[in-house]
């Protein structure tokens, strides 16, 4: 029945958004948001490398400037990706040929006069990843701007600067595509809310305020500062709930389902958290989300329900070893949680009972990814630990390249797209 459930939520996904079936690595985690690599068209699986180093594997190394967390996205012989400068006076969009590491595309889209400073090491002013279309490409930079272009032309086709949020720490929630529209999310000290604008012209098609109660507490009880506890970075998960579609977003102090086509809040389950940054993800009729920074949980929330189900549809809850920053992963009826600290769990994720724990070492900030039978773990020092799926999480091979990463990982055919600190590779199994 999960199989199906699974081949529906594809195939339901490619009805919605046509060009998804034709992409690559459209969106941040992948074609369907779940850092999962899909077989090719032709049901073959991704040949993804095991080993690679400076010197191996390695296709080729494109030095990227400036500073950018955002995840590479990949399209017809592209690489997209954001970068901006140190201070986030200025704002690009890069475009990279797959094939060659040449870089095609090096375009200022916004300039700050008076940027807000980040205050913390850990965030950047180009966070948001891309999303991309066969014939369009959309950035975003929070509350700076957003961009369409043309992919081949490089034609900026329309831009917005006037949707306001005071991001505190800088952005990160990515958009997302549903069918002609293009989701942001703005949860900010001072705005929190969700907008869709038409994707074709830029146009507000709906506007939807976060409900949560703010009661100016953070999880200890104790009078938060300057809004910061309403701000998250998290971005939303369009899934299939009983035949429909419906968007699971996680904020401050409350996760959330929407119906991506209107905006209607569908149900929410409180919480005492913020800054939640892991996307959620779904399977065994749950979605799983993380709660964020403070007394960080991990929920298991039943879908179904209507309105307030805090009560009434969290299956089961984790506060051990939770991540703050890297997204989880679910594999069949396992579910897969990395701490920032490199704690990796293995769960079952009917029960959230723990089977299997590997300690790693290093820290983390970049989201999990799953293809032929291993799981990828990237640290902040450039270490890529690679093990294989099941309770018993063997470790396969440890892998190290310059740099460090905190963008998320992309996947192309048989190559790993991989985004460190100063530079984008290539990662490809010598042929």
């Amino acid at each position: 029945m999960e199989r199906i459930a699974i081949i529906r939520l594809m195939l339901w996904v490619l009805c919605v958004s046509p060009s998804v079936g034709q992409a690559t690595w459209p969106q941040f985690r992948g074609p369907w948001g779940t850092g999962v690599v899909p077989d090719s068209p032709h049901g073959q699986q991704a040949v993804v490398p095991l080993h690679w180093s400076e010197s191996e594997n390695v296709s080729w190394k494109c030095a990227i400037p400036h500073s950018g967390l955002s995840t590479p996205v990949v399209m017809n012989g592209k690489v997209w990706l954001t970068t901006a400068t140190l201070e986030g006076h200025e704002a690009f969009v890069i475009c990279v040929d797959a094939n060659s590491g040449k870089m095609l595309l090096n375009r200022r889209l916004f300039h700050t006069e008076d940027p807000e400073p980040l205050g913390n090491p850990v965030n950047g002013y180009a966070s948001p990843s891309p999303v991309v279309e066969a014939d369009r490409i959309y950035v975003s930079f929070g509350s700076t701007g957003t961009a369409c272009l043309d992919t081949q032309t490089h034609e900026i086709l329309w831009t917005r600067r006037d949707l306001p949020c005071r991001h505190y720490r800088g952005p990160g929630s990515s958009p997302v595509l549903f069918g002609d529209l293009l989701i942001l999310t703005m949860d900010g000290v001072d705005l929190q809310y969700l907008v869709a604008l038409d994707k074709k012209t830029g146009r507000t098609v709906w506007k939807t305020d976060r409900s949560a109660d703010w009661d100016d507490l953070d999880a200890q009880g104790n009078p938060q500062k300057e809004g910061d506890l309403r701000k998250a970075y998290s971005t939303p998960l369009v899934i299939e709930v009983e035949g429909r579609p419906q968007m699971v977003s996680a904020g401050a102090k409350a996760a959330y389902g929407y119906d991506p086509a209107t905006g209607r809040e569908l149900w929410k389950v409180r919480h005492r958290d913020h800054s939640s940054s892991a996307s959620p993800v779904f399977g065994q009729g749950m979605v799983y989300v993380c709660t964020g920074f403070s007394k960080s949980e991990l929920l298991a929330i039943r879908l179904g329900g209507a309105g307030d189900v805090t009560e009434t549809h969290v299956a089961w809850r984790r506060r051990r070893a939770v991540p703050t920053m890297p997204s989880p992963l679910l594999v069949g009826d396992h579910l897969y949680t990395l701490a920032n600290t490199g704690t990796l769990s293995c769960l079952e994720a009917l029960t959230g009972r723990e089977v299997g724990r590997e300690s790693l070492s290093g820290s983390f900030a970049a989201s999990l990814l799953y293809a032929q039978g291993r799981i990828y773990c990237f640290n902040k020092k450039g270490v890529t630990t690679v093990l294989k799926e099941g309770p018993q999480l063997q470790v396969l091979a440890e892998n190290k390249l310059d740099g460090g990463f905190m963008a998320s990982p992309a996947v192309a055919g048989d190559a790993l797209f991989l985004r460190t600190k100063t530079h984008l590779y290539r990662i490809e199994s010598a042929r």
